[in-house]
C-alpha cells in the first residue's frame, strides 16, 4: 500500500510538526482537534514555523506556499474517512487514545494503517480498541519534529510485516531515520532518558547545586546542548510527569518515581516553556 493522505490527531507541539513534516514531503494532511480555537492554534503556529524556516534559509516562500495548502483543518474525526494513515498525537493518557482508536476504526478505511505517537504507553492496550490490530503500531517522533531526524517504529505482537514496512517507507519520506523496537515502556529513548532527568531533578531538589549549575556541569562535561532541566522545561513538565507515572506503574522500577519537586510544580501551573515558568522563568 501506497499512502497518499494522512491524518494527525492533536494539534499540540508534536501533532502540528507531524502536520509540517507531512505536508513538506508532499502528503496530503488533515489536521483535526479538539475545538477550533485550538485548530487555529495549531495552523498558526505551523505557518509561523515555516515562515521562520523560509527566513534562515531552510524553505522558500514558494515551498512554503505549497506545504500550506496541503493542510486541511478539522474538528470532526469524520474527515479522516479517505486517509490511508492517521497519527494521533494527544496527551499520554490511555484511555483517552483508546477511544480516539475505536473512533478512528469506525471511520477510517479498511485499508487505513493507525498509529500512536506515545512515548511510554503500551501500543498493545492502544490497539486493542480496534478491529485491525494487525495495521496499528507506534511511529514516535521527537520533539522539535522538523529537526530531530529520528522515528521509532514500534511493532506489537499484531503488527503486521506490511505494516511495518508501509510506515518505514512513510517515515523515510519525511527524511528520518527509522529504527524499530518492541512495544516496551519508554521503547529505547525515553526509557534511556527518564532516569537521567528525574535524577537531574532529584539532584537539584536535594540540594546539591542550583538549577544553573546542573544544566551547566552537563553541557560541559558532557557536551550535550542543553541542560537536563532545560530541557524538562523544553519538553513540558505536566508530561514529564504523565511519563515518568506511567512507566513507574508498568515496570515498578524506582528510578520512574517522579520527584516530590515535579509534583508539586506541576500542580502550580509551572509548566516549563509552554506557561513560561518550570524550573526556569521565560519572557
Amino acid at each position: 500500500m501506497k499512502i497518499k493522505k494522512m491524518g494527525v490527531i492533536g494539534a499540540g507541539l508534536m501533532g502540528r510538526g507531524i502536520v509540517e513534516v507531512g505536508a513538506r514531503a508532499g502528503y496530503d494532511v488533515v489536521l483535526c482537534a479538539s475545538g477550533g480555537e485550538s485548530l487555529e492554534r495549531g495552523l498558526t503556529f505551523i505557518e509561523a514555523s515555516l515562515t521562520r524556516a523560509v527566513e534562515k534559509g531552510r524553505t522558500t516562500a514558494e515551498e512554503k506556499k505549497t506545504a500550506m495548502g496541503h493542510i486541511t483543518g478539522t474538528v470532526n474525526v469524520e474527515d479522516f474517512k479517505d486517509c490511508d494513515l492517521v497519527i494521533e498525537s494527544v496527551n499520554e493518557d490511555l484511555e483517552l487514545k483508546r477511544k480516539i482508536f475505536i473512533s478512528l476504526d469506525k471511520v477510517c478505511p479498511d485499508h487505513a494503517i493507525l498509529a500512536t505517537n506515545t512515548s511510554c504507553l503500551s501500543v498493545m492496550e492502544i490497539a486493542s480498541a480496534t478491529k485491525r490490530p494487525d495495521r496499528v503500531l507506534g511511529i514516535h517522533f521527537f520533539n522539535p519534529v522538523p529537526f530531530m531526524k529520528l522515528v521509532e517504529l514500534v511493532r506489537t505482537f499484531t503488527t503486521s510485516e506490511e505494516t511495518i514496512a508501509t510506515s518505514r517507507i512513510f517515515a523515510e519520506s519525511l527524511g528520518k531515520t527509522v529504527i524499530t523496537v518492541t512495544d516496551s515502556p519508554g521503547f529505547i529513548v525515553v526509557r534511556l532518558v527518564m532516569p537521567f532527568v528525574l535524577g537531574a531533578i532529584r539532584l537539584y531538589e536535594s540540594g546539591v547545586a542550583t538549577k544553573e549549575e546542573i544544566d551547566q556541569a552537563i553541557m560541559l562535561g558532557l557536551n550535550y546542548p542543553t541542560g537536563p532541566l532545560a530541557l524538562c522545561d523544553f519538553i513540558g513538565l505536566d508530561t514529564i510527569l504523565s511519563i515518568s507515572t506511567a512507566m513507574y506503574q508498568e515496570l515498578r522500577d524506582t528510578q520512574y518515581t517522579p520527584p516530590v519537586l515535579l509534583k508539586r510544580l506541576v500542580a502550580a501551573g509551572h509548566l516549563g516553556r509552554k506557561t513560561n515558568k518550570g524550573f526556569y522563568y521565560y519572557k
